[in-house]
């Protein structure tokens, strides 16, 4: 029996995606016969087909862009140019005007007749796009909401399940009788809920902060998601200061206070998690903005090894931690990993036995069973001061979240000659520039060759989507040259590219791994410290006698394991030599 062709390409690609069986094309063509409807509305009419599969195929089809709109705010010249009526009688989101050309995201790209009146209306070229009904809808509501009342805002929530309220805890209690209205409002029940389900995403999303940024006419809510910040459709102007308000209340800040930047903490439990949100206000001129920075527990890591680290640095950071005594030193930008890192070592190292205590700014998570010193430098409790205490605690480890000046530093070098195991943090570029940094600060070169056990240095990467990775056309010459990478090195190899799909959010990468750059110290890397050798030198010698791979040679390993592209390894992993 020979095989029916369903309705051309289109039937052929949702085929070929598996986005369909033919049995349901087959209904849907003898639907659309019957009630003179297209084939693609019958699909999505019954559901056989989502709207964002739907919209990949016709993308693909007509040989157009698909669009997602959430991150879309087109200006308000190019809105007026067209009624809202037309707009939305045929779904249709204007985007940009660029000379006589208009283009325009269109839900049906196949209405000749919404095409036709567009341009009558405008005098422009159309440009379609095409994006999904549900998207066109929604931003139509998000860019016309200004002449809808304010409590419009309880529908858009209407969708939440019962199972998916937020609990949360004040950590501070800090109460003012003199804001009457403004407690209010922050606690009318529309605000709550949107507040509640801006929580509830990031979690679900995986984010690791929250933005909401007041702007002269939207109140713009991002998150980092992976290391890269994303925006999604914010809370309506017109509630920006109940919504801050509300923030502010349950982490416990003064909310009639606006000209001074804020902290404050919020413990949250949804979705199955109790999670820690560090809050920070900051005044602008058109409002404060808050960032929140989530701190889920069921991130960290329970061990060393669960860190899925490569064997040799595994295996260095492993034998570092197992000493009694000495300076373990774990390098990179803010945003690397590096409290991760110090915290997974902190599980293997925490038993019945063992004294732990802690010294941060802040203290991001709290761990069972270790002491955590809080600094607050308005007091006097600085780092230094602290370690000084901490000292006369019997210590057997200290965790040092950041050795900043150089009487910390000689102070957790002296630490380690008394013999306590020391952990803390440094912002280099490198392993070996830890040595150097250390020198810098005033500690002395024989005491620091004496403590110090291991310099580490790391990067997180941001990792291929799998869905949708594909085989770069040609090596990106110019840039390779430009961060001095060797371009031979990937003869023979097949070289991902970041593409974009449905299932990482169109971007092209879905999560992140870490890198590490171990630098052990050893009887002759200590005589170079003695003998003052510069960070270059230093990483030379462990490169060529101790196997040492840098950071930019991991990256590129992770780009020939078809793991990361060339643009996210080289651009966490830096320039030249």
């Amino acid at each position: 029996m020979a095989t029916k062709n369903y309705g051309g390409k289109i039937a052929d690609i949702l085929l070929r995606r598996q986005l369909v069986t033919p049995e349901a094309l087959r209904e849907a063509e003898e639907d659309s016969s019957a009630s003179h409807l297209r084939m693609e509305k019958r699909l999505l009419e019954k559901k056989l087909v989502s709207d964002a599969d739907m919209t990949l195929a016709l993308a693909e089809y007509l040989g157009m862009r698909p669009m997602l709109l959430a991150h879309c705010h087109p200006a308000d010249m190019v809105l007026k140019l067209v009624d809202e009526s037309l707009l939305k009688k045929h779904q249709a989101v204007p985007l940009a005007r660029i000379g006589n050309c208009l283009t325009v995201a269109l839900s049906d790209p196949f209405d000749l007749v919404a095409r036709d009146e567009l341009q009558t209306m405008t005098g422009l070229e159309v440009v379609p796009l095409v994006a999904s009904e549900k998207d066109i809808v929604e931003t139509l509501g998000r860019l016309f909401q200004s002449d809808a009342p304010s409590l419009g805002v309880d529908d858009i929530l209407e969708e939440a399940s019962d199972d998916e309220d937020i609990v949360h805890e004040r950590v501070d209690d800090n109460d003012d009788e003199n804001i009457d209205v403004l407690l209010e409002r922050s606690e009318g029940a529309p605000v709550i809920r949107m507040v509640s389900m801006m929580l509830i995403e990031s979690l679900r999303q995986g984010a690791s902060d929250i933005h909401l940024e007041p702007q002269e006419r939207v109140l713009r809510l991002r998150y980092r998601i992976d290391g890269a910040l994303i925006e999604l459709p914010g809370p309506p102007k017109n509630l920006q200061g109940a919504v801050l308000s509300r923030l502010k209340l349950m982490s416990g800040m003064d909310i009639s206070e606006h000209r001074i930047p804020q902290d404050g903490r919020i413990k949250i439990r949804a979705l199955g998690k109790e999670v820690d949100l560090r809050v920070n206000t900051l005044p602008t001129i058109f409002g404060e903005k808050i960032v929140l920075r989530l701190l889920d527990k069921s991130s960290l890591f329970p061990s060393l090894a669960a860190l899925g680290l490569e064997e040799i640095p595994s295996r260095a950071m492993g034998k570092a931690i197992s000493e009694p005594n000495g300076v373990v030193l774990v390098t990179g930008p803010t945003g690397s990993g590096k409290t991760t890192t110090l915290y997974s070592c902190l599980m293997d190292l925490n038993q019945v036995d063992v004294n732990i205590i802690t010294c941060e700014d802040p203290v991001e998570y709290q761990l069972p069973g270790i002491n955590q010193v809080q600094i607050n430098a308005f007091v006097g409790m600085t780092f230094a001061a602290a370690l000084r205490s901490i000292l006369r605690q019997d210590p057997d480890i200290i965790l040092i979240g950041e050795i900043r000046d150089g009487e910390t530093a000689e102070i957790a070098i002296k630490s380690a000659l008394t013999g306590h195991l020391v952990l803390s943090t440094l912002h280099t570029n490198d392993a070996a520039s830890a040595v150097t940094r250390m020198v810098d600060m005033g500690v002395e070169p024989s005491l620091l060759a004496s403590a110090l056990i291991l310099a580490q240095a790391q990067r997180l990467i941001r990792k291929l989507c799998p869905a949708c990775k594909q085989p770069m056309k040609s090596l990106p010459e110019k840039m390779l040259k430009a961060y001095g990478v060797d371009a031979s090195q990937f003869e023979g190899c097949t070289v991902y590219q970041a593409k974009g799909c449905v299932k990482c959010r169109n971007i092209g990468y879905k999560g992140r791994m870490a890198i590490m750059e171990v630098l052990p110290i050893d009887r002759e890397l200590r005589n170079a410290i003695v003998q003052g050798l510069t960070a270059k030198e230093i990483a030379r010698y462990a490169c060529e006698h101790q196997g040492m791979m840098s950071l930019k040679d991991i990256g590129v390993s992770k780009v020939i394991s078809g793991d990361t592209s060339i643009d996210a390894a080289l651009k966490v992993t830096g320039g030249g030599e």
